[in-house]
């Protein structure tokens, strides 16, 4: 009985410390996950939690993702995850995805998986016609996908109509022109066949570098009110804060660079930005929600935030990760090199060995065709011989006839009988007689011949015949080769202070370290604009292809819009319109 009480006290002693749990699941990119969380968790742990189960270190890009009444919302850090306002039935959803983007990403993205996961947000957000990309972007940055997920080109593999189930291109793009699926598949793969060699991290790179010079790349936009009501749009991303009209979200009207602004805050619903430059007017908008200026002022820290580490010297962790980035890096391609070299000397090998199978098989053609050669001869040989046997016996018989003719003629003459009648019968048939024996003779003579022609013939064909064994044994000696032998010689900084107070909310940067970035910043963007030149050189040479094709009733705002910022040369890194320096008044736009 005491045992009995003793356990069930146990028992439920155990049962009371365990931690109460919520289930949660995670979609990323390309899968699903589901938690177990404890009800005390912050959104710290469950993060942390997320990261280390994709193998995750550069999280700084990265937040949980959640709607709140069909606005975007972003778990915090320092928050309890049930204190969010989330729903309550299990499991609670959360969508693992970039919250800040890089200005560089061949530069900032060092981890294979966090390339590929910007890969497949990017590739998702222009297939869904979030980020606009021109018709002919559209068609290089569809060859990189294909060269990620397909590997090399190989034209026996890759046949007419195995991109037709795949998403490749926006659906704007595809009713823009007259062309067929066949069509846009062969221009892809025209491009695709160019990138052979190019492994999967590779190709989703390209693609980055290729995306992110698009306008509308890693840009959050947020409708706005400025102080005359004008609706307006307020954009935030990596490389500052940038007002748009409602109608083109390609071209900013006004933008302030992250470098050149001293604090952005908000007081209930106004959202203040304040230039470095003191005589530069003061911007104030409204948005609708208090909730969306949290969003704001959230975005505005965390890409000011990157936007200074990147001007900085790399942290330790940083500069380990790059350091395993470059070796891995470094001996996949060794690898990819090594795997090159088998290949092709298999190849080589392959192709030996055909070429020797065919060589054998021709020779083992050879050797029977003089098989059969050397039958042939011998058959031929055989029946001349016989021939030749038969027309000397009968050039016997005849000269032994010749000879009884002759004899037959010296006896008739012998007896010849003395009257006229006789003798003139008896010359008659000795002339009959004389005629045969001269018929005799030439039939004799022409056998002797034939029979010594038949002699040359047979001694021809004895010839042949050696000949042929001849070459037979020469080819059975070519056939006996050595196979080749092969070798394969085995080859997060801390946050700009800020200040918050409860009816309002700031931060400010550091006016020195703003000052020093403008020159480097310039700088960097003449350096990428240069390297850009190449591939828009490639892009404009597939735009000439299929312009004939386009339906110019069928073009949309934003394809206008893109058309008249290349045609005045205007791009997303020259279009930004710097704030002049006026009196100190509230700036109207």
């Amino acid at each position: 009985m005491a045992g009995a009480i003793a356990s069930r006290m146990s028992f439920s002693s155990l049962k009371r410390k365990q931690p109460k749990t919520f289930t949660v699941r995670i979609i990323t990119m390309d899968a699903e996950m589901e938690f177990n969380c404890e009800v005390k968790w912050k959104g710290k742990d469950l993060f942390d939690l997320v990261c280390r189960t994709l193998g995750l270190r550069e999280t700084w890009f990265f937040g949980l993702q959640y709607m709140i009444k069909d606005t975007m919302a972003w778990l915090k850090m320092d928050k309890k995850v049930l204190d969010h306002d989330v729903p309550k039935e299990e499991p609670v959803t959360f969508h693992f995805l970039a919250k800040f983007y890089p200005e560089n990403a061949e530069e900032e993205l060092v981890q294979e998986i966090t390339q590929h996961l910007f890969f497949l947000q990017v590739k998702k957000q222009i297939l869904d016609e979030k980020i606009y990309c021109p018709p002919e972007a559209s068609v290089l940055l569809a060859s990189y996908a294909v060269q990620a997920k397909y590997g090399d080109y190989d034209p026996t593999v890759h046949k007419r109509g195995f991109l037709a189930q795949e998403e490749l291109l926006p659906k704007r793009v595809i009713n823009l022109y007259q062309m067929t699926p066949e069509m846009w598949e062969e221009r892809i793969t025209a491009w695709y066949g160019q990138h052979r060699g190019r492994a999967r991290d590779e190709a989703e790179m390209e693609y980055l570098k290729i995306a992110q010079d698009l306008e509308m790349y890693g840009v959050n936009y947020f409708a706005i009110r400025n102080k005359k009501g004008t609706e307006l749009l307020l954009g935030v991303d990596a490389l500052g804060l940038h007002i748009y009209d409602p109608d083109n979200r390609l071209t900013p009207k006004i933008s302030f660079p992250w470098n050149e602004i001293r604090n952005v805050s908000y007081s209930d619903k106004e959202f203040t930005i304040k230039p470095l430059d003191k005589k530069i007017d003061v911007f104030k908008f409204n948005s609708s929600k208090l909730r969306v200026n949290k969003l704001i002022l959230q975005l505005c820290i965390g890409n000011h935030d990157l936007f200074m580490r990147r001007r900085k010297a790399d942290s330790l962790e940083v500069q380990q990760m790059k350091a395993q980035a470059r070796e891995e890096k470094a001996r996949k391609q060794m690898e990819r090199q090594r795997l090159a070299r088998e290949k092709q000397m298999r190849e080589e090998a392959e192709r030996t060995r055909d070429e020797l199978e065919r060589r054998l098989l021709q020779l083992k053609e050879e050797a029977t065709m003089a098989n059969e050669a050397l039958m042939r001869s011998e058959e031929t040989a055989d029946l001349l011989a016989e021939k030749a046997q038969i027309t000397e016996e009968e050039a016997k018989l005849l000269a032994q006839k010749a000879a009884e003719a002759e004899q037959e003629m010296q006896r008739i003459k012998a007896t010849a009988i003395r009257t006229e009648e006789e003798k003139r019968l008896m010359e008659q048939k000795v002339l009959e007689a004389e005629m045969l024996a001269l018929k005799m003779a030439e039939e004799s003579e022409r056998r002797a011949k034939e029979a010594d022609q038949l002699k040359q013939d047979l001694q021809e064909a004895r010839e042949s015949e050696r000949r042929a064994k001849q070459k037979l044994l020469e080819i059975a000696s070519k056939s006996s080769y050595t196979p080749m032998n092969s070798s394969t010689t085995a080859l997060p900084t801390d946050l700009p202070p800020y200040n918050l107070i409860s009816e309002s909310l700031s931060f400010d940067f550091k006016d020195n370290d703003m000052k020093r970035l403008s020159m480097e910043i310039e700088k960097e963007k003449v350096e990428y604009m240069e390297k850009s030149k190449h591939l828009q050189e490639q892009l404009n040479e597939l735009k000439t292809e299929i312009e004939a094709l386009k339906l110019k009733e069928r073009e949309t705002a934003m394809d206008i819009l893109h058309n008249e910022n290349n045609d005045r040369g205007n791009g997303k890194h020259n279009t930004i319109k710097k704030p002049q320096a006026q009196g100190r008044r509230p700036i109207c736009i």
